[in-house]
């Protein structure tokens, strides 16, 4: 039975395909047979991304398919090790399905409270729908570099009760670039950078291994 991780937001624009690529990206190099299932087929960025990959024969290889359903999706994943749920932005019974389906959940949220509060919401939502609130946490993505408002941002996820993952994705052109040449966010030019993406997808790595271990048990 293959492990499946969800990436999901309440809006755009907070990192979520980002974050789905470099999961994936990380468990393939690992050995994995991966699959990301982009369901936001209205921006396919994921899709897209991959297209860009395979023009560059970019090494680790990995599998992105476009589904409309999570239940397409489901299908798919007995023939792979890991499925990536990048899902839609803006919470629909959709998205409950991709977490109720998955190990874990990442919800990736830039600093501001425009970013912030809509995700603490969308995770209000999923426990009150059952989700356990140990499936998810929160990511720090396409930040600035204020350490004031980094910390802010921890504790206004914390006090809500969620748990947020050490380290944070920098608004840095150097991950831009990689995107557009169909690289993740730690095969960037910078060995700076890619130390913080490694960072990063390390705690969700550890994460997942573990509640995966737990529902086997």
């Amino acid at each position: 039975m293959a492990l499946i991780i969800a990436v999901v937001s309440q809006k755009g624009g907070v990192g979520k395909s980002t974050c789905a690529r470099l999961i994936a990206r990380e468990y393939a190099q690992a050995g994995w047979n991966v699959k990301i299932a982009d369901l936001d087929i209205s921006q396919s960025t994921s899709f897209d991304w991959h297209v860009r990959r395979l023009q560059q024969n970019l090494a680790p290889t990995l599998a992105v398919e476009r589904f409309g359903t999570v239940e397409q999706a489901m299908k798919a994943s007995g023939h792979h090790d890991l499925i990536v749920f990048d899902g839609a932005p803006h919470s629909t019974a959709a998205t409950l399905r991709i977490v109720e389906a998955s190990a874990l959940a990442v919800l990736p949220s830039g600093l501001s409270l425009e970013d912030l509060k809509p995700q603490v919401l969308l995770a209000h939502e999923l426990v009150k729908k059952g989700i356990s609130k140990q499936k998810l946490t929160f990511a720090l993505c396409r930040v600035g570099d204020s350490e004031s408002l980094h910390q802010s941002a921890r504790d206004y996820i914390q006090q809500a009760g969620y748990a947020v993952l050490t380290g944070s994705l920098p608004e840095k052109l150097g991950y831009l670039k990689a995107a557009e040449e169909g690289k993740s966010v730690t095969e960037t030019r910078f060995a700076s950078l890619n130390k913080r993406a490694a960072e990063l997808v390390q705690g969700i790595i550890n994460l997942a291994t573990r509640l995966d271990r737990g529902r086997a048990a």
